[in-house]
């Protein structure tokens, strides 16, 4: 009912009453938040704001994956973790690759730390994590054998995406970099 209410409303309804419901999911302890339009397994207040952020940037392949992360992951009948992780991980590159350039998300984050002055270790981080994602469970590739992602990993991957898609516009527009966004 919450999920139908938030999508169906207009806006100007919609976001008022779904921060009340969050508030009162809060003060019940309720295991779940609304975000982006859908009930979530998302507790924090900062894995909140991280998301929401992301949801709302200017650029709009990186909303787009990110509304799908949370769309695949918050399912109810058959949460699609592997694909919530692709989609998180495919903001990554959106941003990263629109600042830095690049035909891969190592070339962009290269660009990245030319530009903005990324830090090497959160470069490697990134690198890794979409490392992560090339070979655990088949998540960009095939499928070979089941997998072995849950919804720890998902919720994980959304939230450090959607932080580190933050960051990089926030550090961009610090650097005064113009995002080319829509």
């Amino acid at each position: 009912m919450l999920e139908f209410s938030v999508q169906t409303l207009p806006p100007v309804v919609a976001e008022p009453l779904a921060k009340r419901w969050n508030q009162v999911l809060e003060e019940e302890n309720a295991g779940y938040r609304i975000v982006g339009g859908e009930v979530v397994d998302v507790t924090s207040a900062e894995e909140i704001t991280e998301i929401e952020g992301a949801l709302s940037c200017g650029i709009l392949a990186v909303r787009e994956h990110i509304r799908s992360a949370v769309s695949l992951l918050s399912e109810r009948k058959k949460p699609n973790y592997r694909n919530s992780i692709k989609e998180s991980i495919s903001a990554v590159e959106s941003v990263c690759r629109l600042i830095g350039g690049g035909k891969t998300l190592g070339d962009a984050l290269k660009g990245i730390r030319d530009k903005i002055g990324l830090h090497p270790a959160l470069e490697k981080g990134f690198s890794a994590l979409y490392g992560y994602t090339s070979d655990k469970g088949g998540i960009r590739h095939a499928l070979l054998e089941e997998s072995s992602v849950d919804s720890t990993d998902a919720r994980f991957m959304l939230v450090a995406c959607s932080a580190f898609v933050n960051f990089v516009i926030a550090k961009a527009s610090s650097g005064g970099i113009k995002l080319n966004e829509t």
